[in-house]
């Protein structure tokens, strides 16, 4: 069997392993059921292996992808007077394949490990387990899976929590310090929010190095835009210079700068910057994420170690972050916050209303109150409620971006998002959501058309569709004056003043013809109890729903509530 020695030219590189949760080898020998028993090569928790495979061949590099824990029963092995030839190429090979670990079964070929195996992997410092008699391969991989799950679950759970503590940390009163703080925390390192210019405009955790602090420094720079608003062209990288991708040790890697070395690039137009980067400084792994503010923010991390879920966590954190800098840091934010501020100071919407306009795409600047192009400053007020999950800050924002408006509210209740839109911007159907839309209102107007969306949105919901608008349509109502409307109105609806619950409920049903699933869908309650309020309703109001002109006039009223 001499001839089946495997040759050992050249490997190519071995292959990235594969995105999978890796395994500690010590979890492995922990498992009684397994009694596995290491024999060489190095331990510890850096030891991980990302899945198991069982081959019998005598060169298995071809069919290895990196990662594995190789199980074997020593068939292919060679009875020659002097195997180390063969051990040492076989271990090189399957080093060089990317191999975590060699698992060797004994029995029924071999009653022990081979010394000339144990000394070959001492040598290449491949760890090398002994697999007993009564453990199988398959129970050794499906171990392997078992911890796979595990991981993966603890990975899911570890940012579950992390979303939840940053998002609670960017509601305190200091929110870009909160957020840096709980990512810190979270990621066990330093983060460090860098401004436009590349100083460090705030930081939490311990500080590292200085030589780490300044590789991290020059990793922000190759994330941050080439151009930020207000600033001269910054330079590029030199042709051929990775931005993205992987590449060799000290050389950039997904938009790695070279250690030592500043980003560079030739005159002319500055090529797509990426929006993420990651590098190693002294054992310290960085990481560098540009803020979507479009302002040159850049969030840069330094941990002691890269562990499953550390880039969605931190991801996580430069998108609130980018919510926070870009708004306190724009002019239309500016305005807003005037607005606020002059509301809460007793102002009047109209007032108020021309500083909507500023900054936001809108209007010209001048707060006239009619930036937007439709004059007066009108607007539409749009309810929104997502499909599925209850929306959150971070999804109402976005929706607030899908619509092109900056105004958006989430209710305290967390069900609802409303928003304000230019009148000059008609809202159209979003994915995952469902809208209400009003018809366009004026600053005074505003209070009516926020009602307007609320019932719009109940019909959408009830009749399940993406979108329904408020009619605005004249009518035989507008013939009769708002004061004697309302005052109609008033005494007509005066016994259900103290029930609120039955007049929304009457208002709900006739709006939807009278289906009572509809309207329980719609309200959010068992159609039985919209039967008794209906017949309630109907009871205090000493009046027959059955007829139609009766229905009319109760509507009538209804609308002017």
């Amino acid at each position: 069997m001499a001839d089946a020695r495997p040759t050992a030219p050249a490997a190519p590189a071995a292959a990235p392993v594969p995105p999978t949760p890796p395994v500690p080898l010590s979890a492995l020998l922990a498992r009684d059921d397994l009694a596995l028993r290491q024999l060489a090569g190095p331990t510890g928790p850096d030891v991980v292996v990302h899945w198991a495979h069982t081959s019998e061949m005598a060169d298995p590099f071809p069919y290895l992808l990196g990662g594995e824990l190789l199980l074997t029963a020593g068939v292919q092995f060679p009875d020659a007077p002097s195997p180390d030839t063969f051990f040492d190429s076989y271990v090189a090979r399957v080093v060089a394949a990317g191999g975590a670990a060699l698992g060797f079964g004994l029995a029924p070929v071999h009653d022990t490990v081979p010394d000339a195996l144990v000394t070959a992997c001492a040598t290449h410092g491949l760890p090398l387990l002994e697999v007993p008699p009564g453990t199988t391969f398959s129970g050794v991989a499906r171990a392997v899976w078992q911890l796979m799950a595990q991981a993966r679950l603890a990975e899911l759970r570890r940012v579950t929590e992390a979303q939840q503590s940053l998002a609670a940390a960017a509601a305190h009163a200091d929110p870009v310090p909160s957020v840096l703080r709980r990512l810190a925390q979270r990621l066990g390192g330093h983060a460090v929010l860098y401004g436009p210019d590349g100083t460090g405009i705030a930081a939490a955790g311990r500080s590292p190095a200085p030589a780490v602090t300044e590789a991290l420094r020059k990793l922000a720079a190759v994330v941050r835009p080439a151009t930020p608003p207000g600033q001269a062209p910054s330079t590029p990288a030199p042709p051929g210079q990775a931005l993205s991708g992987q590449a060799p040790s000290g050389q950039a890697q997904t938009g790695q700068a070279p250690p030592g070395k500043a980003p560079t690039a030739p005159a002319g137009p500055a090529p797509a910057r990426p929006a993420s980067a990651t590098d190693t400084a002294d054992g310290v792994q960085l990481s560098a994420y540009a803020l979507g503010s479009g302002e040159g923010f850049v969030l840069g991390v330094a941990a002691g170690r890269r562990e499953g879920g550390d880039h969605t966590i931190a991801s996580v954190g430069a998108v609130l972050l980018s919510l926070l800098t870009g708004e306190h840091h724009s002019g239309a934010g500016a305005a807003r916050s005037s607005a606020l501020v002059r509301l809460l100071l007793g102002a009047a919407p109209e007032e108020v209303a021309p500083l909507l306009d500023t900054g936001d795409g809108t209007g010209d600047g001048r707060g006239d109150g009619r930036g937007d192009g439709t004059g007066g400053g009108e607007r539409i007020v749009v309810h929104a409620r997502p499909d599925r999950q209850t929306p959150d800050a971070v999804a109402a924002a976005a929706l607030g971006t899908a619509l092109g408006t900056p105004l958006v509210d989430l209710d305290p209740d967390g069900e609802v998002v409303r928003l304000l839109v230019p009148a000059g911007r008609e809202p159209a159907p979003v994915p995952g959501w469902t809208l209400g839309v009003s018809a366009p209102a004026g600053p005074g107007g505003w209070p009516a058309a926020d009602a307007q969306a609320a019932r719009a949105l109940a019909r959408a919901r009830a009749t399940r569709v993406p979108l329904v608008r408020h009619g605005a349509r004249p009518g035989l109502s507008g013939l009769v004056p708002e004061t004697a409307a309302r005052a109609h109105a008033q005494a007509l609806l005066a016994p259900l003043a103290a029930q609120p619950a039955l007049t929304d409920t009457l208002r709900t049903w006739l709006s939807l013809h009278g289906s009572w699933d509809r309207t329980a869908v719609a309200l959010g309650v068992h159609r039985n109890t919209v039967r008794q309020r209906v017949a309630r309703g109907a009871l205090l109001l000493g009046a027959d729903l059955d007829d139609p002109d009766v229905r009319m006039e109760l509507w009538f009223a209804l609308r002017h509530s």
